[in-house]
């Protein structure tokens, strides 16, 4: 699959997220491991936090990392308030967002992750979602669990697709050179309990991830298409 990016200085190869985070000490464990993104979330989940949480958490993160709000069930409204309020870069969105509803919001916030079920006919029309990139999940998000990854290959290719759904130290690698997205996305698959991140489990992952990006970097036969024209270090 070939994915390009948006544009903005990251640090290289295959893009990394790790998402759940629920203390600045792991926010910082991240940035320090290598990760490209941090994910804080706002649904109902182990992992929720509140928007004073994050908001304290981002100020003190490099201005290279981009910062992304998870959403699911929230109104379109909710989720604009809240990413600011944070101080966000990024909307994620996983809940039932029509079409305008999340063009709304992608108007309103510097950049959306429109997040789609492995296998979910909506991919066919991802465009009507106005997201700068575009994850394929578990059919059951935040659950840890593998799915078939040969359903994401067949995935539109002409915007970043960031690959999530139980990806581990283990297997990313196999991911990544299986899929070839553009990132990855992890949550459960790097913790010692949940919303709480394990160092080691972090520093493998990212390796795993980056190592990998670089092989079908140097593959002749995976060239990048075009990057939208975005840099979040500009908003």
């Amino acid at each position: 699959m070939h994915c390009g990016a948006p544009e903005g200085r990251y640090r290289g190869g295959v893009f990394v997220k790790i998402c759940g985070i629920t203390s600045e000490d792991d926010a910082l464990l991240a940035v320090a491991m290598g990760a490209d993104a941090v994910g804080f979330v706002f649904a109902a989940s182990k992992r929720q936090v509140s928007t004073k949480l994050a908001r304290d958490i981002a100020v003190r993160l490099p201005s290279e990392v981009l910062t992304v709000g998870v959403f699911r069930g929230q109104g379109t409204q909710q989720i604009v308030d809240i990413t600011h309020e944070a101080g966000l870069r990024a909307a994620q969105l996983h809940g039932h967002e029509t079409p305008a509803e999340a063009h709304k919001i992608r108007s309103l916030v510097p950049m959306t992750i429109k997040a789609f079920a492995a296998g979910d006919p909506a991919t066919d029309d991802l465009d009507d979602y106005a997201a700068d990139i575009i994850l394929i999940d578990s059919p059951a998000p935040g659950s840890g669990e593998v799915f078939d990854w040969s359903i994401a290959e067949g995935a539109p290719d002409h915007r970043p697709l960031l690959l999530a759904g139980g990806l581990t130290p283990e297997n990313v690698g196999d991911a990544i050179r299986r899929v070839r997205p553009w990132g990855v996305d992890v949550s459960t698959g790097v913790e010692s309990a949940p919303g709480v991140k394990d160092a080691r489990k972090v520093a493998a992952f990212v390796k795993a991830a980056k190592a990998a990006g670089d092989e079908i970097e140097s593959d002749l036969g995976y060239v990048p298409a075009a990057a939208p024209p975005f840099d979040w270090l500009n908003e």
